[in-house]
């Protein structure tokens, strides 16, 4: 099973013992946080998941990672960003929203990539393997996001891809011939057209 089709990722509950941790304790701008493996042991997970949280937060620009000295917390006054991430972590109504809303955005930007970046062998074998794999939607665009070539756009999109599904908000039954359509309309770089399948796909009226 593809690691896409897990429903929640283990570093997602990271993030939020790690904030938790930061505001309990009074962490202030600079302070030092303890080490992937100080954590991997007080939190009793594996490194690699504390390694993928830190990165979380890194994206988020809550911390930085400075080699040899070890991560810190990141002067992030002014950009809101704390309240942001708890927005997210408190997975209210309106935390819900705007991660789908997002992940929509990203998703449709890396089509808009992908239609201006891809070549006509990637895009052809891209189409070869939909119609002879039977696969998952997340897998879908993942190869989407892979083709777009940005790997800032890669990061944000598996990141808010965890938290959408960790959210439940399930998926539409979409046929082949629909997600065919929008390759087909990148191959021709339609943008109208492949901006039509993509809400048909999305069950959106517009983007």
């Amino acid at each position: 099973m593809s690691s896409l089709d897990n429903s929640t990722k283990l570093y997602i509950e990271i993030v939020k013992q790690l904030r938790n941790i930061i505001q309990e304790e009074g962490y202030q701008t600079g302070d030092k946080l303890p080490s992937e493996r100080e954590m991997s042991e007080r939190l009793n997970v594996g490194r690699s998941s504390v390694r993928e949280a830190f990165r979380a937060l890194e994206l988020l620009g809550l911390i930085e990672t400075r080699r040899g000295e070890g991560t810190f917390i990141k002067d992030f006054r002014g950009h809101n960003l704390v309240q942001l991430l708890s927005t997210f972590i408190l997975q209210d109504k309106q935390a819900k929203t705007d991660i789908k809303e997002t992940k929509y955005l990203v998703e449709w930007d890396c089509i808009w990539l992908a239609m201006r970046k891809a070549t006509p062998k990637e895009l052809e074998a891209f189409r070869n393997w939909v119609t002879s794999e039977v696969f998952q939607e997340n897998e879908y665009f993942y190869r989407i996001v892979l083709i777009a070539d940005n790997h800032l756009f890669k990061r944000l999109w598996t990141i808010l891809t965890d938290y959408y599904n960790s959210l439940d908000f399930g998926s539409a039954i979409v046929d082949q011939k629909t997600y065919l359509s929008l390759i087909d309309a990148m191959i021709e770089k339609d943008e109208q057209a492949a901006k039509i399948q993509y809400c048909l796909i999305r069950n959106l009226s517009s983007i």
